[in-house]
């Protein structure tokens, strides 16, 4: 009953774009996408999985064609390059359009699974707010494991020595580290081994994965545990996506939130493993907060970065979308 309500939701909140166009049944709609970060980034490894299994279980019907990532197009205007037609898609961090769609970043702030997200009506809801910024909300592709370190160019035992600290982060990120008491600076994920190597930041807040190798002589801490879960939305231009079908529609959002995510979600564990592994040989000191002063500092990102969504968005919708997201 829950996936028949799905469908007909998604059916219905689709149902004028797919009257945009009406293509001829054997036309291939050729989608040009981007990604947030250039091809060989880790992160992009689901979204290549993605265009596979699409241009193969979709052959005849869709063909994407990944053309690249910031070197196409800046990673914080990708989200308005689909909104306007300069590209047709993009594999993006939801914090990077907050400006566009103030509820976007919500992708982040949560503790819980994709599965157990997906037994909510969030993803639902987030197709609702992006239709009326004239966005597609295909699904996210989830790595829940993926949560948000900070990596400290010299030795720290406590959060306390965080105050003051220069700190790059993604917008997300923003609130927490001011929390903290430390300085955060917005950047690019391209720009921050410059930023370290010349002093302009003291540290930095990212995945747990291939950073030892980079960084190796420029970090000295990383602080756990990670906050928040990564997840990754894809979006598609509204009027490529009404040159579909609603039965291809449908189908294709399916397969991205029913089938290809839940795969997604637990693929990174032995990556992670290899990872700290690979810190603690570089020279990385791992600092384990206690479990208490970990538990506050969870709920003190969460706390902070709700705050924001409510000030941004408006209370009404940050209780309704918090309501689903917290653990």
């Amino acid at each position: 009953m829950k996936h028949f309500l799905k469908s007909a939701f998604i059916a219905s909140a689709f149902i004028a774009a797919s009257l945009v166009a009406t293509p001829a049944l054997a036309d291939v709609v050729k989608i040009d996408a981007v990604t947030l970060a250039p091809k060989p980034v880790y992160i992009n490894k689901p979204f290549k999985m993605f265009v596979d299994e699409v241009n193969t279980k979709f052959a005849g019907e869709v063909e994407i064609n990944w053309r690249g990532g910031p070197e196409v197009m800046p990673p914080f205007k990708q989200a308005e390059g689909v909104r306007n037609g300069a590209v047709d898609m993009t594999y993006t961090s939801p914090s990077y359009y907050q400006g566009l769609v103030p509820t976007s970043g919500t992708m982040n702030l949560s503790y819980k699974t994709y599965a157990e997200i997906a037994a909510t009506n969030y993803h639902e809801r987030m197709t609702e707010l992006h239709a009326e910024k004239d966005l597609i909300f295909l699904g996210e592709i989830p790595a829940t494991q993926l949560n948000f370190v900070i990596y400290m160019g010299e030795e720290v035992s406590s959060l306390e020595d965080l105050k003051g600290k220069r700190i790059r982060v993604f917008p997300t990120l923003l609130p927490i580290v001011k929390a903290l008491g430390a300085e955060p600076i917005v950047m690019g994920m391209g720009d921050i081994f410059t930023a370290m190597e010349r002093g302009t930041i003291d540290g930095y807040m990212q995945g747990p994965l291939a950073q030892a190798k980079q960084f190796e002589g420029l970090v000295k801490t990383v602080i756990f545990p990670g906050v928040y879960r990564a997840g990754f939305p894809v979006l598609i231009n509204k009027d490529t996506w009404g040159m579909m079908s609603t039965d291809l529609q449908q189908r294709l959002t399916t397969f991205l939130r029913d089938d290809f995510a839940p795969r997604m979600d637990y693929i990174w564990g032995d990556d992670i493993t290899d990872n700290i592994a690979q810190m603690k040989a570089a020279g990385f000191n791992i600092l384990e907060l206690p479990a208490d002063e970990a538990a506050r500092y969870e709920q003190m990102a969460m706390d902070a970065a709700w705050a924001v969504t409510a000030a941004n968005a408006g209370d009404e919708i940050a209780a309704e979308l918090r309501g689903m997201l917290d653990k």
